[in-house]
């Protein structure tokens, strides 16, 4: 898929509120070093996170938004801390079986490869 067809897909199949928390959470991974995934499923994420971003999360707020903004933006080293505790927050606030739910879809629909954490 291209970038374009992965935003695509992103905004018509990911519209629970879920999805939104769950790709943040694994943005944060992402910017943290924490994430298991290959380099292709690394480089998607932030597009899926670029689709939905504007979209409210369930459990997730504004701050992490912000926080990711900051954080690509160039201040990734200045908020190592930061980043490690939102990461751990949002993972503790997300249940296994919903993030895996979120990655099976993920894998399914053939947006991400089958290597994923």
């Amino acid at each position: 898929m291209s970038p374009e067809q992965i935003a695509d897909w992103a905004r018509a199949h990911l519209t629970d509120p879920l999805d939104v928390d769950c790709t943040t959470t694994v943005m944060l991974k992402i910017l943290d070093g924490k994430c298991k995934m290959g380099p292709r499923d690394k480089d998607v994420i932030p597009l899926l996170y670029d689709a939905l971003r504007g979209r409210p999360g369930r459990l997730l707020g504004e701050d992490m938004h912000r926080l990711i903004a900051r954080a690509r933006a160039g201040e990734r080293d200045a908020l190592v801390a930061e980043i490690y505790e939102h990461r751990v927050l949002a993972e503790t606030a997300i249940s296994r079986p919903v993030m895996k739910a979120y990655k099976a879809c993920l894998r399914e629909a053939g947006v991400l490869g089958t290597g994923a954490d």
